[in-house]
């Protein structure tokens, strides 16, 4: 009598079925529905290796499934870090965008000179605190103010909304290089303009997402009259909410924004690469960078 065959991976099931590609008998829970056939679990992931991922026009993978994961974690922290202000409310001095103020022992905050005095102490991107050009864009304004909570709110539904989609069209990476690029250019241009003003929020971020959206709704040929009145909504925001925000943050986010995903959306076929992309994103940084180096210079004399 013949052997009964058995699956290659389970040797306890026996079965008649083979693989169409390696030839290998395989039982029901190994088989992989195939255009001919059925395929193998290893087959099938030998074919998925060999296949070249798919990209968008700006030289994104696109994702295999829709959700916003990336737009999704940038709410998470946002709102994580509320937390943290609401328990411990020091976190805005500490963390919030700061170019150059004078601290007395009390706490108290006077301009800065270009000089110091004994008992007061330099605060601030001058001082050396680089970090606050990023992490102030994840703070907010904290409940006891004007603004309060729905500072917070209005970011992360115009993150929700433009979130989605401009990461849908950029992919996960270049999608998250553009907020945190824009995050920064709008901290960059707040240093250069209102260095004793403290500014927190993810808007400068936000406009860059909406200058992302203009430009890349323009690549892709979209109807221009729905998006014109969305950017001409997002530019009259920005003018009226200068009473009480910082519209350096948010024009320094739109300019950074819309800059990088203008070099995404129209730079040559041939330059639409990884590592060109990554490339062009270190020389801007490099160059904001620049910046912020000559601003303390001028500001600290050193």
């Amino acid at each position: 009598m013949e052997a009964a065959t058995t699956c290659y991976r389970h040797p306890s099931y026996e079965t008649y079925v083979r693989c169409t590609r390696c030839d290998r008998y395989i039982c029901p829970d190994c088989m992989r529905e195939a255009s001919v056939g059925h395929h193998c679990v290893e087959c099938v992931k030998e074919g998925q290796r060999s296949v070249r991922q798919a990209r968008s026009l700006f030289g994104g993978a696109v994702p295999s499934a829709a959700t916003p994961v990336v737009t999704y974690v940038l709410m998470v922290l946002n709102i994580a870090a509320y937390v943290v202000e609401v328990v411990r409310s020091e976190t805005v001095d500490r963390f919030g965008m700061l170019g150059a103020v004078l601290v007395d022992p009390s706490g108290g905050q006077y301009y800065y000179k270009g000089e110091t005095y004994p008992g007061f102490e330099l605060t601030g991107v001058a001082d050396g605190e680089w970090y606050r050009l990023l992490t102030g864009a994840f703070l907010h304004l904290p409940p006891d103010a004007s603004f309060g909570v729905m500072h917070l709110v209005f970011n992360m539904l115009a993150l929700w909304n433009l979130g989605r989609v401009v990461e849908g069209q950029l992919g996960r990476a270049r999608y998250l290089a553009l907020y945190l690029l824009s995050a920064v250019g709008g901290s960059v241009l707040v240093y250069l303009v209102s260095p004793e003003t403290t500014a927190v929020g993810a808007s400068g971020a936000i406009f860059g997402l909406a200058a992302s959206f203009y430009v890349i709704s323009r690549r892709l040929g979209r109807d221009m009259r729905a998006v014109n009145r969305f950017m001409a909504g997002f530019l009259l925001w920005m003018v009226i909410s200068a009473a009480f925000t910082s519209w350096e943050g948010h024009l320094g986010g739109l300019l950074t924004g819309g800059l990088v995903t203008y070099g995404l959306a129209y730079a040559p076929a041939r330059l639409r690469t990884s590592a060109t992309q990554l490339a062009g994103g270190v020389v801007l940084v490099v160059l904001l960078a620049a910046v912020v180096a000559v601003r303390t210079a001028a500001l600290t004399g050193a």
